[in-house]
């Protein structure tokens, strides 16, 4: 008799399903993937373990841009690593030194496309493009290719899940979002995001609109005194590793 897993019960409870694109998908969250974990995983634990810490990881879409090395600079001083969904063209491409920065700090370095095109209107030739481009120009700055992607307004479907796959690229969705694109007040910014923020959560900001930078102080701040530990979404899965294709959200 196949022996009964915890584990695996805990992930089959906790994968949801959400229409992205048009199209149901399944989606594992962080906390499912660390209980399926095999007992020989591989995956690299932060300063804490998440299995048993209150952990919450920052991620930082559509960069690098000019604020991004006063966003460094924060990070740095507040000693939280975060995880970088980058853009390629105008991105990556215009601001290497930065690119290398994050890398070189300890921060995870990921995908967000080419060029920010909805990757669920695309062919699979486009798809492939859109990401294996940026993947290139990566790993042409850091000298590694991405493990990570979130696809651009989280739109995923069947066919962007099996060229990710083929990338070796997981995908990675969100629980908290400021909608900073739509306002620089740097103090809703932070409201918003404190409002939505739980254990195993994932915050979504981005580092290119005027009022964001701003309000990362407080949110580590706040978040800080509520007992929580900042991770990357790679050590918010430990010891699971990312699997590609898969579509990880809290």
């Amino acid at each position: 008799m196949t022996p009964f897993r915890p584990g695996l019960a805990a992930a089959l409870v906790t994968v949801l399903t959400l229409t992205l694109g048009g199209c149901a998908m399944g989606t594992t969250a962080p906390a499912s993937a660390r209980a399926d974990a095999a007992s020989d995983a591989k995956g690299s634990f932060g300063q804490v373990d998440c299995r048993k810490a209150k952990c919450i990881a920052l991620t930082f879409d559509a960069g690098p841009a000019k604020d991004t090395p006063r966003l460094l600079d924060v990070l740095k001083e507040k000693r939280v690593p975060a995880t970088f969904f980058l853009l390629g063209r105008d991105h990556v491409l215009k601001h290497p030194e930065t690119v290398r920065r994050i890398e070189d700090e300890g921060h995870e370095v990921a995908n967000h496309t080419w060029s920010h095109e909805i990757l669920t209107d695309k062919e699979p030739g486009e798809i492939r493009a859109e990401l294996e481009r940026t993947q290139l120009a990566i790993e042409d700055v850091t000298g590694k290719r991405p493990r990570l992607m979130r696809p651009p307004q989280g739109r995923t479907d069947a066919t962007v899940s099996e060229v990710c796959e083929e990338l070796g690229l997981s995908q990675v969705l969100w629980s908290a979002t400021a909608k900073d694109y739509s306002t620089n007040d740097s103090a809703l910014i932070r409201k918003r995001i404190l409002d939505q923020a739980g254990k195993d959560g994932i915050i979504l900001l981005h580092d290119i609109y005027e009022g964001t930078v701003p309000a990362v102080p407080g949110i580590i701040d706040t978040l800080k005194e509520r007992g929580y530990t900042f991770v990357t979404v790679p050590q918010l899965m430990a010891p699971a590793e990312p699997r590609p294709g898969t579509v990880y959200r809290p």
